[in-house]
């Protein structure tokens, strides 16, 4: 549902930056010209036509084989007989297993992200039609990528798949695209701030189940944390391990940081562990970050013990994970249709939902209607008369959190880096890695590309691209002092492309939750789906995913409902008299 502007300048070759505000009243793009109204996605963003296919065969501009299979994958972890991974399977076989609709329910759903996108997987397993509207011309959303002059990709932004993501999990089987995970060795593995070059791990011993390898992978790491302080942060995580999910749920109104001093943990856990953490799981510091959320995460690292090993897709988003959703919702009858932004939710009388309009003039009618969109861009659309009812009056308090994310292509392979994901524990910095070697599609056997994501962003979202990358590359000179310069002595940068997105997940700082809405809005026939909707995996991609398996349940459930009211809707117009 966002809005894509492409602007460029020059930096030892080609640049350029992608910025999306989505679908404001003010809609801006931050270029390196100065502020500019946004127009129309840009052409080079990829269409739903030229998703359908892979360049099988083609060589690319550096001889090589598309995909060619390089990097040293580790096999599929045994996630099949977690207790959360059976339950995702168990929600997903139970759309197969429904009753077969006499006749399908027709539901419009706006926002083609993966929220969209498993909500309309969903009522297409459950014998449903359902009509996705995608206001841009790619898939995606928060996972949408580009493709430049050169035919490299770029992304929004760096994509981690976790074993503790049942439903993702679930969903990459039931395509049959198990193998497009890359999957990395079981480690964590951080940048010392102190010891520029240098990194620390936590490796998770495969012999040991959970959480005996998570404790081991701390326990065992002794240039992070001292032994002491190690000990007063296992007394401070005592009550969530006792409390459970009553605990967990009760420091939603605690920042991480108060919560630390409320249990008496040491500031350095904070500076060593919790900043990272906070920037990777929320793209904010741990004095805004809810500490639920970072309990929430520990619980699901901790309590499986494969879930946080990580897997990069093997290529980009929109061909590799949102394509084979599309496939499958066309081959049961379902529809995927870009350039189709909602420009106005219009009303029947009584308040329920008549049509969708687009901005192209034309409505869309259906039977139940859901706006999968970001909640920054939900509430731009929910009409007057919905304003004042409580369930979206507290969506006023969600509110996307911005987030850049970097691509510097170098003239060079890099030496210090790893085939995984780097936390950099900069202060302008959360994760990175290089590409060139994690994934198969963006390989590179001479040259480095690192992807890398600039949080916080809050005051960077409206600086110029060249401010962004230079402050980029400090911090990498810090990160590879042997190899990479702020001066470009060292490594040279080839290009660069930087995705501002200005409203990302929503911002899960203390209070949100009691905001967050249920899937079914107490409007007759309107849904929500996206991962600020109450799911139990917060702002995630597994979150996403989840939120349209409950959306589609909810559909389902109220399925005999809905046509009912259709069916009455359809009557009371015909028996509207005809003027002679």
């Amino acid at each position: 549902m966002d809005t894509g502007c492409l602007s460029s300048m020059n930096i030892t070759g080609a640049a350029q930056v992608r910025s999306f505000v989505g679908q404001l009243h003010t809609q801006r793009c931050f270029t390196s010209s100065g502020v500019q109204p946004l127009k129309s996605s840009s052409p080079t963003s990829a269409g739903l036509a030229s998703l359908g296919s892979r360049n099988r065969g083609k060589k690319s501009r550096r001889g090589l084989a598309a995909l060619q299979v390089v990097s040293q994958d580790l096999p599929r972890p045994p996630l099949e007989n977690t207790i959360n991974y059976l339950e995702a399977g168990q929600l997903s076989s139970s759309f197969r297993s429904s009753e077969r609709p006499s006749k399908p329910l027709q539901i419009v759903i706006a926002g083609a992200g993966l929220a969209g996108l498993s909500t309309a997987k969903y009522l297409a397993d459950a014998g449903h039609k359902p009509i996705l509207l995608e206001a841009r011309d790619v898939l995606g959303g928060k996972l949408a990528a580009w493709k430049d002059e050169d035919g490299d990709w770029y992304e929004t932004g760096l994509h981690i798949f976790f074993g503790a993501y049942p439903n993702v999990q679930n969903l990459f089987g039931e395509l049959g695209i198990n193998d497009r995970l890359q999957w990395k060795e079981h480690s964590m593995i951080f940048a010392m701030p102190n010891k520029p070059g240098e990194y620390s791990r936590f490796d998770f011993p495969e012999v040991l189940p959970a959480p005996l390898n998570g404790i081991w992978a701390i326990l065992k790491n002794n240039e992070m944390l001292t032994w002491p302080e190690k000990v007063k942060f296992a007394i401070g995580l005592l009550p969530a391990m006792l409390g459970g999910q009553a605990y967990v749920e009760a420091q939603d109104g605690l920042t991480v940081s108060e919560w630390m001093e409320k249990q008496g943990v040491p500031d350095r856990v904070n500076d060593e562990v919790f900043i990272a953490m906070s920037k990777a799981l929320n793209f904010i510091n741990p004095d805004e970050l809810s500490m639920q959320c970072i309990l929430i995460a520990l619980n699901r690292f901790l309590q499986e013990k494969h879930g946080s090993k990580m897997a990069f897709l093997d290529g980009n988003p929109p061909e590799r994970l949102c394509m084979p959703i599309v496939n499958h919702i066309q081959s049961l009858g379902g529809e995927v249709r870009l350039n189709s932004r909602i420009k106005k939710i219009e009303l029947n009388p009584d308040g329920t939902v008549k049509h969708f309009a687009l901005s192209d003039g034309t409505q869309i009618t259906g039977d139940a209607y859901v706006c999968a969109a970001p909640v920054d861009i939900f509430k731009l659309l929910v009409p007057e008369q919905w304003r004042e009812i409580s369930y979206f009056k507290r969506l006023d308090k969600l509110v996307g959190v911005p987030v850049i994310n970097v691509h510097i292509w170098f003239d060079r392979k890099l030496k210090n880096t790893y085939d995984h994901l780097l936390f950099s524990r900069s202060p302008l910095l959360s994760v990175y890695a290089d590409m060139s070697v994690a994934c198969k599609e963006y390989y590179d056997p001479d040259r480095s590309m690192l992807e890398l994501v600039f949080a916080p962003a809050e005051e960077w979202i409206g600086r110029s691209d060249a401010e962004i990358i230079e402050a980029t590359m400090q911090e990498l000179a810090k990160l590879f002092p042997d190899e990479i310069a702020a001066d470009q002595s060292k490594a040279k940068i080839r290009k660069y492309h930087v995705v501002k997105t200005p409203r990302s997940v929503y911002k899960t700082i203390p209070d949100c939750e009691p905001c967050r809405p249920l899937q079914r809005s107490p409007i007759e026939g309107f849904y929500l789906a996206g991962d600020y909707t109450k799911q139990k995996y917060l702002a995630s991609m597994e979150g996403a995913v989840l939120s349209g398996k409950l959306c589609a349940q909810s559909i389902v459930q109220d399925s005999k409902l809905l046509s009912r009211r259709s069916q009455e809707s359809l009557k009371t117009k015909s028996e509207v008299p005809v003027a002679s």
